[in-house]
């Protein structure tokens, strides 16, 4: 692919110096034909070194190390002044959708070529970096705070999590983790993580020190989370979403359906919550799905809650937390490879491979 270039006098270019994959560009690895056009450059995890900047780019100049969220926001619109950024009114300018551009997430996001590249182009660039103030602080330490961090961290807040909460995490992705760690921070009196993969669950369990329920190993995962809850949890966070894997949508046919019908993990919080509980939508749902269950969730009196984190206000504040030592984000990492061996990358990931919990690339 050609370098990117300065297309508005608000852009700048960065040299990529870490890049990450994340659970949700496993939708465009398995049915990029649904959103992306050929040659299109995804990833939305991305930091790097500021190597040129437009006419009207106020705070950033060349050499400055920044974090680049997954957000594409104006800073100026009503939304982007009222800390909801994901929402931005200008950064998507699709005629047919009404939400905020996202990096490296296809026309109906705005367009955005993303960060899985040796350079990129950041968009309103003042508005959509962070610069790191101190340069001995590791990538791995502030790379996550363009997604993984503040998606945990809102995931967490948007929910209304209170201490002596019981919380049930659907996923120990990197999401789920970090959404585990933040409940625990956040008071909950129990936190259960809900996953399949082994090592995952370990890790859960013996690094975070939270409980674990095994879905493959009970027969009806739902019920059994309500036993073990007593009736349900105050707040349950789904961190899964749609697999992004193709489903067989009639019993009797050969016909598939990217994603349709993939809503089993809500299916599940809404058995799992107790009623008047909170459910919080983090992983992505981005296809229209069958199966939802309105009815369950309407009579239960259950509150949903669900969305795009709004990234760059929560970045200040979470850069502070590392900083400070009560958080690493770094410990998720368990891959670290060169750009040039993305593909490998992204077999070991979505097949949760050696041990995978996440993948770091580095260009070269």
């Amino acid at each position: 692919m050609p370098d990117p270039t300065i297309q508005e006098p608000t852009d700048a270019i960065i040299k990529v110096t870490s890049t990450a994959i994340c659970g949700s560009d496993l939708h465009f690895y398995h049915h990029g034909e649904l959103f992306i056009d050929d040659d299109y450059i995804i990833g939305h995890e991305p930091m790097g070194i500021v190597e040129e900047v437009g006419p009207e780019v106020k705070n950033l100049k060349v050499g400055d190390r920044i974090v680049v969220p997954f957000n594409v926001s104006c800073g100026h619109c009503h939304f982007c002044t009222h800390d909801m950024e994901s929402m931005c009114d200008n950064s998507n300018k699709n005629p047919e959708i009404d939400y905020g551009g996202l990096l490296g997430f296809g026309k109906l996001h705005g367009d955005y070529p993303g960060g899985q590249a040796e350079f990129l182009r950041v968009p309103y660039a003042d508005q959509n970096s962070f610069k790191v103030p101190d340069d001995s602080i590791p990538d791995e330490k502030v790379l996550f705070l363009s997604d993984v961090v503040p998606t945990a961290y809102w995931s967490v807040e948007h929910a209304g999590v209170k201490a002596g909460d019981t919380v049930i995490v659907l996923g120990s992705g990197p999401i789920g983790l970090l959404t585990q760690k933040f409940a625990k921070m956040k008071g909950a009196k129990r936190v259960i993580a809900v996953d399949h993969v082994k090592h995952r669950l370990e890790y859960s369990a013996k690094r975070i020190g939270v409980e674990t329920l095994n879905f493959e190993e009970v027969d009806m995962p739902s019920l059994a989370l309500k036993d073990l809850t007593n009736g349900g949890a105050d707040v349950v966070i789904d961190c899964v979403g749609m697999d992004g894997k193709e489903r067989k949508i009639e019993k009797f046919t050969n016909k598939i359906s990217p994603q349709r019908g993939t809503t089993s993990p809500i299916e599940m919080a809404s058995i799992a919550v107790k009623k008047f509980g909170t459910i919080m939508l983090t992983g992505a749902y981005m296809t229209p799905a069958t199966n939802f269950p309105i009815n369950n969730i309407f009579s239960r009196g259950i509150t949903m809650k669900m969305g795009q984190c709004p990234v760059p206000h929560l970045m200040p504040k979470l850069y502070d937390m590392i900083v400070r030592e009560e958080l690493d984000p770094s410990d998720i990492i368990t891959h670290i490879m060169p750009l040039e061996q993305a593909a490998t990358a992204y077999e070991i990931f979505d097949k949760k491979e050696d041990n995978n919990i996440k993948v770091v690339l580095r260009p070269e």
